[in-house]
């Protein structure tokens, strides 16, 4: 069953979005984007792209708000809400909807709110931005890990 994004908790996403896009950090693009994610909990984590010199060692503002939740032990989200400097509302690159796909639920699927500069908004799910995705569950069974499942020891040297 899909979760629903109230209007408040759509602003509130784009507020914190809107604020973390300040900080981000496009000397090369000048593109600077702003994500803020919505845990299961209610927990805000906001991220931005931060830019490289050696231009694949960046990172999209999307993956940095879900490594930053990851890192705290978050696993559970609602919605992402994404904002650049566009005059249409922007959409997340395909690394940034894999990485996406990894936590979100077939009958929960994240919600996806894209926002442009000037405010316009459009809101879908990641299933609908990545129909047919890779997850986990593309693995064969006895490939999954599960609790009890034999782990893999560390090598002695």
């Amino acid at each position: 069953m899909s979760q629903r994004l109230s209007a408040a908790q759509q602003r509130r996403l784009i507020h914190a979005a809107r604020q973390a896009q300040r900080n981000a950090y496009a000397p090369y693009s000048h593109f600077p984007v702003g994500a803020a994610l919505l845990t299961k909990n209610g927990t805000i984590y906001t991220g931005c792209n931060v830019e490289n010199a050696a231009y694949p060692s960046g990172i999209c503002a999307e993956r940095t708000a879900i490594f930053k939740a990851v890192s705290e032990g978050e696993r559970e989200f609602v919605a992402i809400a994404v904002i650049a400097p566009t005059a249409q509302p922007v959409s997340p690159c395909g690394a940034c909807r894999q990485v996406m796909a990894e936590f979100s639920e077939a009958d929960n699927p994240l919600i996806v709110v894209s926002c442009s500069a000037d405010g316009q908004m459009h809101v879908e799910t990641l299933s609908d931005l990545l129909p047919r995705s890779f997850t986990k569950t593309t693995f064969p069974a006895k490939m999954q890990r599960r609790k009890g499942y034999p782990q893999p020891t560390p090598r002695s040297r």
